[in-house]
């Protein structure tokens, strides 16, 4: 599970490149303590590197259950937020990534390759 606070730029980042570096190896989802549209200039740039996340949607924390996730990323620092079920899962980081949003396409693109590092990482730490 990767969770950020709206689920719309960074833990979208991290659900299609785990999607595309897990296959066949690691079920994934992404949420956020809130949620909104997932922004357009992350499927922009996630689409530049040819990942399609443009049928992701925004979904929040609570419609899912810590128990069925082992592994859980915080990418924007919202890990004091969660509750405790969350953080004590066998795999919990917080990445603490800084958020795109209103920047230039190029801050969403270096955030966008600093997910693709730590989600490439984690699929390997994970098998």
């Amino acid at each position: 599970m990767f969770i950020c606070t709206h689920n719309s730029r960074r833990s979208q980042m991290a659900e299609g490149f785990a999607h595309t570096f897990g296959e066949n190896k690691i079920a994934v989802t992404s949420s956020g303590l809130a949620i909104c549209e997932v922004d357009p200039i992350t499927v922009e740039v996630m689409a530049e590197i040819g990942i399609d996340i443009s049928n992701q949607t925004s979904k929040p924390l609570s419609d899912f259950d810590a128990e069925d996730y082992d592994a859980v990323i915080s990418l924007c620092g919202c890990g004091v937020n969660l509750p405790e079920e969350w953080v004590l899962r066998d795999v919990f980081e917080d990445w603490q990534l800084d958020d795109p949003a209103g920047q230039s396409i190029e801050k969403f693109r270096r955030v966008r390759d600093e997910v693709k590092e730590r989600v490439v990482k984690l699929i390997d730490s994970l098998n």
